[in-house]
């Protein structure tokens, strides 16, 4: 089992939020789809690692690691690393161990492992030395601005940065928002109408691919 420790906004323009959590015990849980990625840093007895993991295109059995503590930063769309951008990290999680103590290894440089309370001055460092980059297209496309650009560009940018097309970002952020709906208490039938779900037979197709539960499943957990 995860237990949530707490989330915090970040005071850098790129960054979603920044999180703690730990593990009880260990055994597997279903990873959801997201179209972000993200830095956690797992401390398990005396091991410490850095993943670097990428967008999940759909839910999938995933590890819980036995007694560990966990930070993680999830970066806001259109925020990437330059030497290792979202295509090659798409469903794939590079781990980092340490090298000396407390320290690792990343694009050649030897870096501490970030705390929760200095997280944000970690990522500062990676943004000025252009380790982490941000594609303000990405960003604002996916806010509903237009550019004048070809669809194979933007496609292309989108690929590129993000490892995801434009569409499947909509459809996974279009499940994340039917599971909310349900998870606050609307009906199965109104939150396949408010998320965009034609009828519900696409909306339980769509949440058995990103999220490896139907709607009443979400609606009432297991214990």
């Amino acid at each position: 089992m995860i237990v949530d420790l707490g989330t915090r906004p970040s005071d850098l323009p790129f960054v979603d939020a920044i999180y703690q959590a730990r593990s009880v015990g260990g055994g597997s849980f279903i990873s959801n789809a997201t179209t972000q990625w993200e830095m956690v840093v797992t401390k398990q007895r005396d091991m410490i690692t850095l993943s670097l993991r990428g967008p999940e295109s759909q839910a999938s059995p995933a590890p819980i690691p036995e007694d560990a503590e966990f930070l993680g930063i999830i970066f806001k769309h259109g925020t990437f690393m330059p030497n290792l951008p979202g295509y090659k990290l798409v469903d794939e999680e590079i781990h980092l161990s340490a090298t000396g103590k407390n320290t690792f290894q990343l694009f050649g440089e030897t870096w501490q492992f970030p705390t929760f309370e200095n997280m944000d001055t970690f990522i500062g460092r990676l943004m000025r030395k252009e380790l982490v980059s941000h594609d303000q297209l990405v960003a604002d496309v996916l806010r509903g601005k237009t550019y004048d650009l070809s669809l194979r560009s933007i496609q292309r940018r989108f690929l590129h940065v993000t490892g995801l097309t434009y569409k499947a970002i909509q459809q996974v952020e279009r499940a994340r928002k039917a599971v909310e709906l349900l998870q606050s208490g609307v009906p199965i039938l109104d939150a396949t109408h408010q998320a965009g779900y034609f009828d519900q037979a696409h909306l339980t197709n769509s949440l058995r691919r990103y999220y490896g539960q139907t709607p009443k499943e979400i609606i009432k957990p297991e214990l």
